[in-house]
């Protein structure tokens, strides 16, 4: 072989070595099946608030009057409202400014079962007394109103209870906001001697305003 194809031979084979080495390099590191990494995500949810409301119960839904100190001109028959309670549990935040509220009552006339004439509701009266008025003195019971066989005690209240008689009141709602109040009141009827015997019935209606 001569010199010029001698140094031919070696340059091939130095190339082949260089391409060889090329092929040789590592491949890039590949991960591991099952690596990797977690975010945690949180999240607060509040508590759903529901606003306050004011509302009226009764402990109760009838009352049975009985006869109890008649004279020989009127017959008089007494009772007791059920209690009434007022509860409101807002916050003062949610009272409209200058609120205040009542719990008015008024009756219909008491008709006979049995064909009776009516007995009209200016003849039942009551006597509101406050059962539990809460700490703040702004929470009071209506004034007695007596009925029409009555001497007035006070200017225009012998109406017995015909037209939203005032039961119990605040004028400051905000003031005696998130607080339960009650109240009940004797009942009376007052008939002429002559009424009619038999069984008579009447709905009191009680409406809490603000």
């Amino acid at each position: 072989m001569n010199t010029r194809n001698r140094k031919r031979l070696l340059a091939a084979s130095a190339a082949g070595a260089v391409l060889a080495g090329t092929m040789a390099l590592p491949s890039p590191a590949m991960a591991e099946d099952g690596d990797g990494a977690d975010v945690q995500v949180t999240v607060d949810i509040e508590e759903i608030r529901e606003p306050g409301v004011l509302a009226l119960s009764i402990a109760g839904n009838s009352v049975a009057l009985s006869e109890d100190g008649s004279t020989l001109l009127v017959r008089q028959f007494v009772g007791t409202l059920p209690t009434v309670t007022v509860t409101d549990t807002r916050t003062a935040d949610e009272v409209p400014a200058g609120a205040a509220w009542a719990v008015l009552g008024s009756a219909t006339n008491f008709v006979g079962t049995a064909g009776q004439a009516p007995i009209s509701a200016d003849h039942l009266g009551w006597k509101p007394h406050l059962i539990d008025g809460g700490g703040t003195g702004l929470v009071t019971e209506g004034e007695e109103v007596v009925t029409v066989l009555d001497e007035p005690t006070q200017p225009g209240n012998n109406v017995g209870l015909t037209d939203q008689e005032l039961l119990v009141s605040t004028y400051d709602s905000e003031a005696v906001a998130g607080d339960s109040y009650s109240v009940n009141a004797d009942l009376y009827l007052r008939t002429p001697a002559e009424v009619a015997a038999g069984q008579y019935t009447s709905t009191l209606t009680l409406s809490l305003f603000e």
